[in-house]
């Protein structure tokens, strides 16, 4: 050939194939005769990297593949019998199940999970990172590096990441376990953590190493703690921000102590429920019944309010006991007109997709997308409330006749009207509320129960009448909640809370922030 170097090269392509067809072979031998060979001839196969020997682990896996007695394999499937390594189809002729028991089990895991890092489908390489994470053998890195310089999903990743890691530790160098060790401590995995423990006691020459790994593991996750603990306070504060948010405006402005404010975050979720379900047939809304539930939830829950406050509250404007006596009697009531209505079972309400799963923040936080929109949505309802009292009319002509109700009616301001208007908008607002507490809580007939109480609670924590008090209040008593939890319980964290602001509320008996000038005098 007058190209010797063309010559070469296309024998060596030729020859190739045939080595590394000759390599699975040699493999092969061993498969079937004897739980010992058998494993063996696994991990060669696994540690081989070719892609063809997938099929073939897979089959022994699932109990399809069989032995001549000339040591033939052949693969079972539904279409029929072929050969293993060549794939032409055959009869079965006296062939016997090649059987496996926990040794060559764990091998096949390892060596399937190997085998699968290169797969295209990411479900398989984050099940072959998993797998080649549990068996940790220093075979596995040549194809953990070549695997990971290819992965571009950055969870599988990590995990790859953290899979190599572990497997550097079973390395025969003291070099390469301490690239495993410190790769393993700057992760912030308490899988990682289990693994350098487990590893520490075989290798008492780094064990000042591992402790240091260690230490700086358990310093990431203190911090992942503290920052989930902050994010659950902030997400109980939010909840109790919308929930109290109605009250601070119907008890904080007008003096009125509504115990039916519970009743009226219960209708608004009743009235989500209702519009879900108004609008399971029309596709095109459907993905829109939460946001079209909050305008819907306000207007049904203010008609209620200015109906309760123009036919029975106007009437005891300064005997708060009557006015209790009577808003708990018709909070009891709308309880009841609910289970007649609806039963007393709870009613299910579909979160949209944009609010459903979990959203995973820098350095691993997990945080709940439905918590997550609940804290955005209830700083926008506070936003809005605030802005709705100072920057419109009937804010102005509010803030008038709570100060001076006189001099304000003498200035030709309806203070009836604005009576009606007020505890509306107050009643509106816990219909808002109930929407929210629809998408985190059982909407039943009691739904609203196990609020009211907190409500008050972060009212007058905060300072009555003062929607900055409610605002610090409801995050400040939601985080302190969380962070008594870990060591008190749920039951024992809100006791301690409660004792806490009624301590507090003896030394400043008008809350955190507490009103001055006229509206402090009215």
């Amino acid at each position: 050939m007058k190209h010797p170097l063309l010559a070469f090269l296309l024998l060596l392509a030729l020859a190739l194939p045939a080595r590394a067809q000759d390599a699975i072979s040699a493999a092969l031998e061993g498969l079937g005769t004897g739980f010992n060979q058998t494993a063996e001839a696994v991990d060669r196969l696994g540690a081989s990297g070719d892609p063809r020997a997938l099929p073939l682990l897979r089959a022994l896996n699932n109990g399809r593949l069989l032995r001549r007695a000339d040591g033939t394999l052949l693969i079972r499937a539904e279409a029929g019998v072929t050969e293993a390594l060549t794939g032409t189809p055959t009869e079965v002729a006296e062939a016997t199940a090649v059987r496996l028991n926990n040794r060559v089990r764990v091998a096949l895991r390892g060596a399937l999970g190997r085998l699968q890092l290169l797969s295209p489908d990411q479900a398989e390489r984050q099940a072959a990172a998993e797998a080649v994470f549990r068996s940790r053998s220093a075979d596995n890195v040549p194809l953990l590096e070549t695997a990971l310089a290819r992965e571009t999903v950055p969870a599988i990743r990590a995990r790859m990441a953290l899979a190599l890691a572990a497997s550097r530790l079973m390395a025969s160098n003291a070099a390469d376990k301490l690239l495993g060790v410190t790769a393993l401590g700057a992760t912030a995995s308490p899988e990682a953590r289990a693994v350098l423990l487990e590893f520490r006691g075989a290798n008492p020459d780094i064990a000042g190493q591992i402790d240091e790994a260690v230490a700086a593991i358990d310093q990431r996750l203190a911090l992942r703690r503290a920052a989930e603990t902050l994010f659950q306070g902030l997400s109980l504060g939010s909840v109790l921000l919308l929930a109290a948010l109605g009250l601070a405006v119907t008890f904080g402005v007008m003096g009125v102590i509504n115990m039916a404010h519970g009743e009226f975050v219960m209708l608004g979720a009743y009235t989500t429920f209702i519009v879900q379900e108004a609008l399971r047939d029309i596709p095109a809304l459907q993905p829109w019944s939460l946001p079209l539930a909050v305008p819907a939830a306000f207007l049904v829950t203010a008609a209620c309010g200015a109906a309760m406050e123009r036919g029975l509250i106007r009437h005891l404007y300064g005997r708060p006991l009557e006015t209790l006596l009577m808003t708990f009697g018709v909070g009891m009531m709308i309880q009841q007109a609910v289970r007649l209505v609806f039963g007393a079972q709870n009613r299910e309400i579909i979160s949209p997709a944009w609010m459903q799963g979990t959203l995973m923040l820098p350095g691993d936080i997990a945080v709940t997308q439905n918590r997550l929109w609940i804290l955005a949505f209830s700083l926008i309802v506070l936003g809005l409330t605030v802005a709705a009292i100072r920057f419109t009319r009937f804010g102005l002509e509010m803030r008038a006749v709570t100060q001076k109700r006189a001099i304000a009616a003498s200035m030709g301001i309806r203070t009836g009207r604005v009576d009606a208007l007020t505890f509306a908008f107050g009643s509106g607002i816990a219909g808002i509320a109930g929407v929210a507490l629809s998408q985190i809580d059982n909407v039943s007939p009691n739904l609203g129960t196990g609020y009211i109480i907190d409500s008050f609670l972060v009212v007058v924590f905060g300072g009555v009448g003062s929607l900055a008090g409610t605002l610090v209040g409801a995050f400040g008593l939601g985080i302190i909640n969380k962070m008594l939890e870990p060591w008190a319980g749920a039951v024992l964290a809100k006791v301690f809370v409660l004792v806490a602001v009624m301590l507090f509320i003896q030394r400043k008996p008008r809350g955190l922030f507490a009103q001055k000038g006229r509206a402090a005098e009215a």
